[in-house]
C-alpha cells in the first residue's frame, strides 16, 4: 500500500476548510441580507402605521376643533338670547312698576290704593316667576345645545386609539 503524500493531504484538507469557510460565508451574508431586507421592510411598515396613526390623531383633533368652534358659536347665541330676555323682561318690569306706582298715587282712596299694591304685586310676582321659569328654560336648551357637539368627542377618541392599537 502505497501512502498518501502527507503534503497532498494538507493541501486537499486546506481545500476542504476554504471550501466549507466559504460556503459558510456566502450562507453568513445571505442571512445578513435576508435580515437587513426584513428589517428594512419592518421599518416602513412601522413608518407607514405611524403616518396612518398621526394621521388618524390629526383628524380626531381638527373635528374635535371644529366641534368646540360650534360649542362655542352656539354658546355665544344662546347667551345672546338670555341677555334679551332678560333685559325684555327688566324693561317691561320697570314699566309696570312705574304705571302701577302713577295708578297708586293717583287713587282716590286708600282702599283703592290697597287694591292696586295688591294686583300689582300679584301680577309682578306671576310675571317673575313667569320670567324665571322662561329663562331657566333658556338656560337648560342653551346648554344641552352647547353639549351637542362636543357629545361624540369622547367617544371618537376611544375609536381612534382601538383603530391605532389594531393596526
Amino acid at each position: 500500500m502505497q501512502q498518501a503524500d502527507p503534503a497532498v493531504n494538507s493541501f486537499s484538507r486546506e481545500r476542504y476548510n476554504m471550501s466549507k469557510a466559504k460556503t459558510a460565508a456566502e450562507k453568513t451574508t445571505a442571512s445578513a441580507g435576508t435580515t437587513f431586507l426584513n428589517g428594512a421592510d419592518a421599518l416602513k411598515a412601522g413608518f407607514e402605521k405611524a403616518a396612518k396613526s398621526y394621521d388618524t390623531v390629526l383628524g380626531y383633533s381638527k373635528d374635535t376643533a371644529e366641534a368646540y368652534m360650534k360649542s362655542a358659536t352656539v354658546a355665544g347665541k344662546g347667551f345672546e338670547t338670555i341677555n334679551s330676555e332678560i333685559y325684555s323682561y327688566s324693561k317691561d318690569a320697570i314699566e309696570d312698576s312705574i304705571t302701577a306706582g302713577k295708578a297708586i298715587l293717583g287713587s282716590k282712596s286708600i282702599h283703592e290704593a290697597f287694591e292696586l299694591q295688591t294686583d300689582y304685586a300679584k301680577s309682578a310676582f306671576e310675571s317673575y316667576v313667569g320670567e324665571l321659569t322662561k329663562v331657566s328654560d333658556l338656560f337648560t336648551s342653551t346648554t344641552k345645545s352647547i353639549f351637542a357637539p362636543l357629545q361624540g368627542r369622547a367617544q371618537a377618541w376611544v375609536e381612534v386609539v382601538q383603530s391605532a392599537r389594531a393596526a
